[in-house]
């Protein structure tokens, strides 16, 4: 008899607490634990304690038992991801248990155009606050070896496009991800490339490419104006481009090219030097690539901007000077 009350007593109380259980696990389920939109950090070292002091201190009111209870049962006491939660105003304890457990951070977003110096891309990183800064003047000097590259000048090498990342990503992994997005699509578009380029190696495709970038923003034309330089560089005539004057001159331009400009011997100048400079000028986007490995197969040597965005091309010096004295004179 005495067993039969002890079993009795035990199954009520076991039921009991199946029921107080299964009361608080639909209440994880379904009642709102945040009133309004909440963003919390969870920092490197972090630990469920941790985030749920930080929960509660931010008036989202968690049962610290059962929220612990079902992030322990989750594995999320080794699992949690570094980085920003936005939590969704009406989301239940579970649901910021199944965001934890997602990973799934606050994304920033920082843009580097096409057409852009390195100078202007570095200036973007360290203005941005969601970014950590790594990179010291002096560390600059060694980026390129810690981002993989074999290259010693970083001008070029990054990819013009919009990238998403979490708070306190580094700038060293951000430039990495742009680096490796230029040398897979650099390396793809080689592989695919018009077989007459004068070109030797993706690089060079490179710097031509920066070059195009920079000489138009139609894309109709980066084809032809890549068709002159190719053609150029075959009869061994000086490239003559203006973008790389400018860029050889650095911070000594200041919007106009003079004729001493033209004489003055930079690496870069190149109505002096023959062939391509020794790095590229911007960063290229995808089409100016393009254009460089699969330029236009006409006869044209020169071009003249015509003052609308567009250029006027033509085949002979004679009718080049013509164009000039229409456009520009």
């Amino acid at each position: 008899m005495i067993r039969s009350i002890v079993a009795f007593t035990l199954f009520m109380v076991l039921g009991l607490v199946s029921i107080w259980a299964g009361m608080h696990y639909h209440l994880i389920l379904k009642k709102p634990v945040v009133m309004t939109e909440t963003v919390i950090e969870i920092r490197k070292g972090a630990t469920l304690e941790s985030v749920v002091n930080d929960l509660r201190s931010r008036q989202v009111t968690v049962n610290r038992f059962w929220f612990r209870l079902f992030a322990y049962r989750k594995n999320l006491d080794h699992l949690l991801k570094v980085g920003e939660y936005v939590l969704a105003s009406g989301s239940t304890a579970a649901d910021i248990l199944q965001q934890l457990t997602d990973g799934r951070t606050r994304k920033y977003s920082i843009t580097f155009p096409e057409g852009w110096a390195f100078k202007k891309v570095l200036q973007t990183i360290k203005d941005n606050p969601n970014l950590q800064h790594t990179l010291s003047d002096a560390e600059l000097k060694n980026l390129m070896a810690q981002i993989g590259s074999d290259k010693n000048h970083p001008e070029g090498l990054f990819f013009p496009d919009t990238y998403f990342f979490e708070k306190n990503t580094s700038d060293v992994d951000l430039l990495k991800r742009a680096h490796e997005r230029m040398q897979l699509v650099l390396n793809e578009e080689w592989q695919k490339r018009d077989q007459a380029v004068p070109l030797e190696n993706p690089y060079e495709a490179l710097i031509l490419a920066s070059i195009v970038e920079k000489e138009t923003g139609a894309s109709e034309e980066r084809r032809q104006i890549a068709g002159v330089f190719a053609r150029r560089l075959r009869k061994g005539m000086l490239l003559q481009t203006d973008p790389t004057v400018i860029y050889g001159m650095g911070d000594d331009y200041h919007g106009d090219i003079r004729h001493k400009d033209l004489r003055e011997p930079t690496p870069y100048n190149t109505y002096i030097i023959e062939g391509l400079p020794p790095t590229p000028i911007a960063m290229p986007g995808k089409q100016a690539i393009v254009a460089a490995l699969h330029p236009d197969h006409g006869d044209s040597l020169f071009f003249v901007a015509r003052g609308n965005g567009r250029h006027a091309f033509s085949a002979t010096l004679a009718e080049h000077e013509r164009y000039v004295d229409q456009y520009q004179r």
